[in-house]
């Protein structure tokens, strides 16, 4: 038990000394910057404004005639391959042919 009582007392007073030692130092500091008028020495500085919000990407060109037959021409293709039913072919080729 004396040994475990001692190592603690140690630890104890490794930390004290520790934490005295940063806080002078910090002291020292602040005292310095201080006499030298640094900025560090002043009240803090203040949070740094809201960047702008980046611009809005552009809105996408609508696809011209021939990228559109394309778009067609493999969803015909998933349609006979037996991928997309009656129904999703249809939805799929008028929101193809209305953009």
């Amino acid at each position: 038990m004396p040994g475990i009582l001692r190592g603690v007392a140690r630890t104890a007073v490794v930390a004290g000394t520790a934490t005295a030692v940063s806080n002078r130092v910090s002291r020292r500091q602040a005292g310095r910057w201080a006499q030298q008028g640094t900025p560090y020495a002043q009240a803090p500085a203040p949070a740094p404004a809201a960047a702008p919000e980046p611009p809005a990407p552009p809105a996408p060109a609508s696809p011209t005639m021939d990228q559109k037959l394309e778009q067609l021409q493999q969803l015909a293709a998933l349609k006979e391959q037996g991928i997309l039913t009656d129904d999703e072919f249809a939805a799929q080729k008028a929101r193809i042919l209305s953009g």
